[in-house]
């Protein structure tokens, strides 16, 4: 569920001061409207520069993923944001990063975005997997699946992003991707699944969302079980996820999800 979000000078003034050792002095701050995993997100200005500041309590239960991002930062650097410091202070855990130039990605039928983002996942499945901790995408699914054997299909060691919100991905000269806190090692064609379902949450048909998905090389890696299985368990996940009153963001996500299991399993 969404992580309650604070103004960003609401943290404390150690954690301000913190910031600002590595900044310099902020002179304003704007925090955007996308988003949920952090309980503070803003862009802050100073005099030269602009950077991204995302921080959670140090006892959130998320605040792993604050980790994650700092670990996995060096080795995504051609598709992410650079790293600029990761502190641990008054109660918080706080990342600085570079704030990469551009707007979200929009991901309605016919977006000229479409073809940058099928692109941008494409060489994230390119990349090395790092010799970090992650997580594993059998893992994590585990908990969808009615069959045990359907864990096979997501079996491997690509490095995955995972979370296609459209919030995360920038386009600008280069479309990148910010938010690895649930970077995950599977299937090369996991990454192409996750955006089919942001894709039908965006306005897509299920069948047009694969059409853009197929575009990714990956994609053909996939089998029909494999896909039946994978929008099955989203299906459950999502529907875990949302509950019985569910934010209208949550909502749309699980409907994406749940009309794209009706495709799959509609299919001969």
């Amino acid at each position: 569920m969404p992580t309650a979000r604070i103004p960003y000078d609401a943290l404390p003034p150690a954690a301000l001061a913190a910031i600002e050792a590595t900044t310099g002095p902020v002179l304003s701050f704007d925090s955007p409207a996308e988003g949920f995993n952090s309980a503070v997100a803003a862009k802050v200005h100073t005099a030269t520069a602009t950077y991204f500041v995302k921080a959670l309590p140090s006892d959130h239960r998320w605040v792993w993923t604050q980790q994650r991002e700092a670990d996995i930062a060096p080795y995504v650097r051609p598709v992410g944001p650079a790293l600029i410091a990761h502190l641990v202070t008054s109660g918080w855990d706080i990342l600085i990063f570079e704030a990469l130039p551009g707007r979200h990605a929009d991901y309605r039928p016919g977006s000229a975005d479409l073809s940058s983002v099928a692109d941008l996942i494409q060489r994230i499945g390119e990349l090395p997997t790092p010799p970090i901790e992650l997580r594993d995408a059998t893992q994590r699914l585990a908990a969808y699946v009615t069959v045990e054997n359907d864990l096979q299909h997501f079996a491997g060691t690509t490095l995955l992003h995972t979370d296609w919100n459209s919030s995360n991905v920038i386009v600008g000269a280069d479309t990148r991707i910010v938010d690895w806190g649930w970077a995950t090692r599977g299937a090369p064609w996991l990454d192409a699944g996750y955006w089919t379902i942001w894709l039908i949450a965006a306005g897509h048909t299920p069948a047009s969302a694969e059409r853009h998905g197929a575009r990714i090389p990956a994609w053909q890696a996939a089998t029909a079980e494999g896909l039946e299985a994978f929008a099955a368990a989203n299906a459950r996940l999502w529907s875990a996820t949302a509950g019985e009153q569910a934010d209208p963001w949550t909502h749309r996500i699980m409907t994406a999800a749940n009309d794209w299991h009706e495709f799959r399993r509609a299919m001969p």
